[in-house]
């Protein structure tokens, strides 16, 4: 994705996520999924990368990845924002505030000018 080849990017990911789901890392498999999101976004397919950044979170909680977990709910917010959603994108990006908050994660101010922005408009 970082060399502007999001296809590209979806086939290595689904790759990924083929070979995490054969060797039953889970962790593996939800930051494939997360990467799929992203692939996504990046190809103007906001829908469907939610529907990844959902099945990410799934596995995200379930395996305790709670930095994870923030990023896709910050990503699907992101996302959310795209298709018109703004209260649902709201409540994500409160969501992974939270989390980001928890952690320490130096995400949470981005998230904060976020959601800012997005109460001013």
């Amino acid at each position: 994705m970082d060399l502007g080849e999001p296809r590209r990017a979806v086939e290595f990911c689904e790759q990924y996520l083929a070979i995490a789901r054969e060797i039953g890392d889970r962790r593996g498999e939800g930051k494939a999924f997360g990467k799929l999101g992203l692939a996504y976004t990046d190809l103007g397919e906001p829908h469907l990368a939610i529907e990844f950044y959902e099945k990410a979170l799934v596995i995200d909680r379930e395996v305790g990845d709670q930095r994870s977990e923030g990023t896709d709910l910050w990503n699907m917010a992101l996302a959310l924002d795209q298709v018109g959603e703004r209260a649902l994108a709201i409540a994500r990006a409160k969501d992974s505030l939270k989390i980001f908050e928890q952690i320490e994660s130096p995400y949470a101010d981005m998230v904060r000018r976020e959601l800012a922005a997005w109460g001013s408009r």
